[in-house]
């Protein structure tokens, strides 16, 4: 197992390795496998690379995320622009249903509200309105429909785990009460959490996930 020291080395060496990635301004600090990362960084967009580059690392037990977003020096782009610019993106992102998300922007943290029907939309949604210029943060509120939740969704869950994961998917346990899924068990590796999040996102009714899943 890493020691923080050899854990704050691979983040770092990450981060610098990331040309999305102005790694200069940001400062990484590690306590018992959790990182902190810190600093500045120039758009939002840059901000959610750096915190994936740091989950890409083995041994990255969760992240502390304390990274500001600091713009040149042009005039920031006001409240009216961020918004139009962010309805205009969605309109044209297909994996987005726009007419049932409303935008509202104020001082560039963007809050986002609406009705969805699977979470990819939710998520696809919140990485548009990150990537616009003069963009400081997202609240995304963007809410799952209900809908009929199949009854072998927990066996569709542990089927698109195996096929995607290794033999470490065979630890993972899938909980399911309602439209609720909880997950746990241990893997050697935080890409192999994401894959059983993003498998159980995908089953057919599901509208929110606990993921006690420990990397160790």
């Amino acid at each position: 197992m890493k020691t923080d020291s050899q854990l704050q080395h691979d983040v770092m060496a990450e981060l610098e390795w990331d040309p999305s990635i102005h790694h200069a301004d940001i400062g990484v600090s590690v306590t018992g496998g959790v990182v902190t990362l810190s600093g500045l960084v120039r758009s939002y967009a840059e901000k959610l690379e750096a915190e994936k580059a740091a989950y890409r690392v083995a041994g990255t037990k969760a992240i502390a995320e304390e990274l500001k977003v600091r713009y040149p020096a042009d005039a920031k782009t006001a409240d009216s622009e961020i918004a139009k610019r962010i309805v205009d993106v969605l309109a044209w992102d297909a994996l987005v249903p726009d007419d049932r998300i409303k935008v509202k922007v104020e001082q560039g943290w963007v809050t986002l509200t609406g009705t969805v029907d699977w979470y990819y939309q939710k998520e696809a949604a919140r990485r548009a309105a990150g990537r616009i210029t003069g963009v400081v943060g997202v609240t995304n509120l963007i809410s799952l429909r209900q809908v009929p939740v199949a009854s072998d969704v927990k066996e569709r869950i542990m089927a698109a785990i195996k096929r995607s994961a290794s033999d470490d998917a065979a630890s993972v346990t899938v909980l399911t009460d309602g439209g609720k899924v909880t997950l746990g068990g241990r893997v050697k590796a935080w890409t192999e959490r994401q894959i059983a999040e993003r498998a159980a996102w995908a089953a057919p009714g599901v509208t929110s996930i606990v993921d006690n899943i420990v990397v160790a």
